[in-house]
């Protein structure tokens, strides 16, 4: 896993410190304890459809995705566990899988013990795990069979399946103080009490505090910040983030960044994930890359080279700056699973796309390597410059191509094997 970033020194102006939490190893991913914030997402496959389910997991892991969950929600599902597994194994991939159980996962760990095996978290949410006098029972039987399989849980509250028993009695309660708090105060109390009891009752079954991952996750922003906060405050446990049911496109990814931003920023939350709605057809990964967006934007991680470029105005009536923007960010995402072994540190790259003369060249020498393209009445030229010194100049018709190639050419002497000196600029 890459390394954090560190912290800008100046308390206003960056993060604060991590809220300290007990470290838990998830197969080969450490969460929380001070461990780089993980990234992590679901397969929407049906899980009983074993090939299909590998593909989606291999693509989320060469995404990024540092740890999968996928659904086990019926005896095929739980069967075909440990073939997805074996299956991602011979193609190389170690990403953990965290089977998510509701309603009947007990049954289901106890009845495919090779499911318990090869999983290597278990996902249990209180408000369905179980109902009146089986609540316990159940819950205990799951903790038992992690504890014996030596294997994490996360226990996971959410508004959309809270436990309506401890939500009515504390609702009764709150009825009966001199100065009756709001219903929805009561229900964020029910969140936060919700996983906190079920944790304390994982302990006293044996489960130790580093075995535990705690979510309490919402739909409103202002609802899952509140919760959050709440949770850090009164416990030490690894903290899963994540807005449930965010939506859609810009809709989802606005929200989620919006809400887990400001937990993060306060030192809130030791794995993520961005639950968008996929567009019909669309691609699984794009929360992964959410995900790591908002991790690297907000100097916590760093996962692939950043791409400036200008948002364009009346100076850059070509096109050419948005085309060659695109195609460079789309073809680092897509080269970056190779070259995390064949570049090491690529991923702290800076490239800058950049339309006219205003601020094409300062933004250009501020980047690791930048072009500056001609704007409307400009010259047709376009200034490179590399470690932020003039170093050739572009032009004709194959410039965008020109371009890419000197990146490519800068990647391979920067990051290489042997790491060659720097790309010295032109007289």
């Amino acid at each position: 896993m890459n390394k954090p970033e560190k912290p800008p020194q100046d308390d206003v102006a960056g993060p604060r410190a991590r809220h300290q939490t007990t470290q838990v190893m998830v197969g080969n991913v450490a969460v929380g304890g001070g461990a780089p914030i993980v990234v992590q997402s679901m397969t929407n496959t049906d899980t009983a459809d074993i090939e299909g389910t590998i593909a989606q997991v291999a693509a989320l892991s060469r995404a990024g995705s540092e740890m999968v969950r996928i659904t086990v929600d019926r005896d095929e599902a739980a069967a075909a566990v440990p073939h997805i597994r074996d299956g991602l194994r011979k193609r190389g991939i170690t990403t953990p899988l965290i089977g998510d159980f509701h309603y009947i996962g007990h049954k289901l760990l106890a009845d495919y013990p090779a499911c318990a095996e090869a999983l290597d978290k278990y996902r249990i949410n209180p408000g369905n795990v179980g109902f009146k006098n089986k609540r316990d029972t159940q819950f205990a039987d799951i903790i038992e069979i992690a504890n014996k399989n030596d294997k994490p849980v996360r226990i996971g509250a959410n508004w959309g399946s809270l436990d309506q028993e401890l939500l009515t009695k504390l609702m009764d309660e709150n009825m009966l103080l001199p100065e009756p708090r709001d219903a929805r105060a009561v229900m964020r109390e029910a969140m936060v009490q919700s996983a906190l009891l079920s944790a304390a009752r994982a302990e006293e079954l044996g489960m130790p505090k580093n075995k535990m991952i705690l979510s309490a996750k919402v739909s409103a922003v202002q609802d899952l910040i509140a919760v959050y906060e709440v949770l850090a405050e009164r416990s030490d446990y690894a903290i899963h983030l994540g807005l449930t049911e965010a939506g859609m496109g810009s809709k989802g990814i606005v929200a989620s960044s919006a809400a887990l931003g400001i937990l993060l920023q306060q030192g809130i939350g030791d794995t993520i994930r961005i639950s968008l709605t996929p567009e019909p057809g669309g691609d699984r990964t794009l929360e992964v890359q959410v995900a790591q967006e908002l991790l690297q934007t907000m100097g916590f991680r760093t996962f692939v080279p950043l791409v400036a470029a200008c948002p364009g105005c009346g100076r850059t009536t070509s096109t050419t700056f948005q085309e060659l923007a695109r195609s460079i960010q789309d073809f680092i995402r897509e080269e970056m699973p190779g070259w995390k072994t064949q570049y090491p540190g690529v991923e702290a790259l800076n490239v800058a796309v950049m339309g006219c003369i205003v601020n094409g060249p300062g933004e250009s020498k501020h980047a690791n390597i930048g072009i500056s393209l001609p704007g409307t009445g400009e010259a047709p030229a376009a200034p490179v410059f590399v470690d932020g010194k003039k170093f050739r100049t572009l032009r004709g018709p194959s410039i965008a191509a020109d371009f890419k190639a000197l990146v490519i050419d800068y990647i391979d002497q920067r990051y290489g094997a042997g790491a060659k000196a720097p790309v010295t600029a032109a007289e």
